[in-house]
C-alpha cells in the first residue's frame, strides 16, 4: 500500500508541474475583458487605434463614429506565438467577444490576426479597416468578417453575412445569416466564439444573440493549418471596423482570448470541412470515440508502469531481506536448561540443613 501510494503522489506530482508550466507559458498569450475602462489591465495590454475610445463609464468602447468614413480597432498588444518548442508544438485558441452594430449599411465588425511584422500604417477606412490593396495580393492575414454591406467587388453573399477571409477580402467560406434568423445591423447585442483546434487544424465560428448559450454547430467551419502559415513568428489579434460611407457605429462589449498548448501526440491529419458538416454525426461519435480511446490507453499505459514499478521495489525488498545474518545456535539460550539448573541448586539446600 505505501509502494502505490508513493506512486500515486510522483503521478499526481508530474501532472501539476506539467500543468502549472503549461499555464504559466499561455498566461502572456490570454485574456479577458468584461469591462474596459475600469481593468488595471487593460491600458497596459490593449491599443486603441484610429476613432476607437471607451464609453459609458468603461461598459464598452466605440469603434466607430456615427460619421461617415470612421474606422477604428482595438488591438492586444502582445503578439502571440502558434508554434514553439522543440518538438515544435502548435497552440490552438478561443475567442469571445460580445458586440453591436447600428442599423445603417456599413462593413461591420471584422475579428483580425495579422504577423507581428505587418506595417499597421496600412490600416484606414477601408473595409472593416483592413488594408488598402488587400484584395489584390495575396497576405498572411486572417479575419472573420461580420458583413452587414453586400460589395459586389469581393463577391458578397448579400448585407447580412459571416465570412472567413484568408490573405482577401474575397471569403474563403460564407455563411448567410438571414438563414439562421439573425441579424447584424439591427441595434441589439450579438456574441461570437470563434476556435482554432491545432489537432484538426479546424477553424470553427459561431453566432448567437447576447445571453443564449454557445451553439453546438458551428455557423461555419474552415480547415487551415496556422503553424504554416506564421510558422515561428508572433501574431497580433484585434477586433476592427468600419463604415466606409455611412454612419454605422459598432460597440464592443467584452473579449476573451485563450491560447491551449497541444502536445504533439495529439496532432492529427485536418479535417475536410465539407466532410465535416455533411456527416457531422458519424464525426462526433468518431471524435468521442478517439478521446475514449486515448483515455483508456493513458489509463492502462500508467497503470502498467506503477504495477512495474511495485514490481521492482517488491523484488529488491526480498532480495535485500534474504541477506540478513542468522544468529547461531549455540548462542542461543534454551529456556528448560535454565529451569533445571534452578531446580538443582534447592534441593542442594535441603539436603544441608538435614545435616
Amino acid at each position: 500500500m505505501a509502494i502505490l501510494s508513493i506512486l500515486r503522489y510522483l503521478t499526481t506530482a508530474t501532472v501539476l508541474v506539467f500543468h502549472c508550466k503549461t499555464l504559466s507559458a499561455d498566461q502572456d498569450s490570454s485574456f479577458a475583458f468584461k469591462r474596459f475602462g475600469k481593468d488595471p489591465n487593460f491600458e497596459a495590454n490593449i491599443a486603441l487605434y484610429g476613432d476607437a475610445k471607451v464609453v459609458n463609464g468603461g461598459s464598452s468602447v466605440q469603434l466607430t463614429n456615427s460619421v461617415s468614413s470612421s474606422a477604428g480597432r482595438v488591438m492586444y498588444k502582445k503578439p502571440i506565438k502558434f508554434v514553439e518548442g522543440n518538438p515544435r508544438k502548435s497552440a490552438s485558441f478561443s475567442t469571445y467577444f460580445s458586440f453591436s452594430l447600428s442599423r445603417e449599411a456599413g462593413d461591420g465588425l471584422a475579428f483580425v490576426m495579422v504577423p507581428s511584422g505587418f506595417d499597421f500604417k496600412v490600416f484606414g477606412n477601408s473595409s472593416f479597416g483592413l488594408p488598402l490593396g488587400l484584395e489584390k495580393s495575396e497576405s498572411r492575414v486572417l479575419a472573420v468578417e461580420f458583413d452587414s454591406l453586400k460589395d459586389a467587388k469581393y463577391d458578397d453573399l448579400n448585407g447580412n453575412h459571416v465570412g472567413i477571409d484568408m490573405g482577401s477580402l474575397v471569403s474563403v467560406k460564407v455563411s448567410n445569416l438571414s438563414s439562421v434568423n439573425l441579424v447584424l445591423n439591427n441595434g441589439e447585442k450579438l456574441q461570437s466564439w470563434i476556435d482554432y483546434e491545432a489537432s484538426s487544424k479546424r477553424l470553427e465560428v459561431r453566432l448567437s444573440q447576447f445571453g443564449d448559450t454557445k451553439p453546438i454547430d458551428p455557423l461555419l467551419s474552415y480547415s487551415i493549418d496556422l503553424s504554416k502559415l506564421w510558422n515561428d513568428e508572433g501574431v497580433f489579434v484585434c477586433l476592427s471596423s468600419s463604415n466606409r460611407n455611412s454612419s454605422q457605429t459598432c460597440f464592443a462589449y467584452s473579449w476573451s482570448f485563450k491560447v491551449r498548448s497541444v502536445p504533439h501526440w495529439m496532432h492529427s491529419e485536418p479535417l475536410n470541412p465539407e466532410v465535416f458538416v455533411e456527416n457531422k454525426k458519424s464525426v462526433v461519435q468518431q471524435k468521442r470515440s478517439d478521446c475514449f480511446l486515448r483515455v483508456l490507453t493513458a489509463l492502462l499505459f500508467g497503470t502498467a508502469c506503477g504495477a512495474l514499478g511495485a514490481f521492482t521495489v517488491m523484488y529488491l525488498c526480498t532480495i535485500f531481506a534474504s541477506r540478513r545474518p542468522i544468529v547461531p545456535k549455540e548462542c542461543s539460550v534454551h529456556p528448560v536448561e535454565f529451569e533445571y539448573k534452578k531446580v538443582k541448586v534447592v534441593v542442594d539446600k535441603a539436603i544441608e540443613d538435614g545435616k
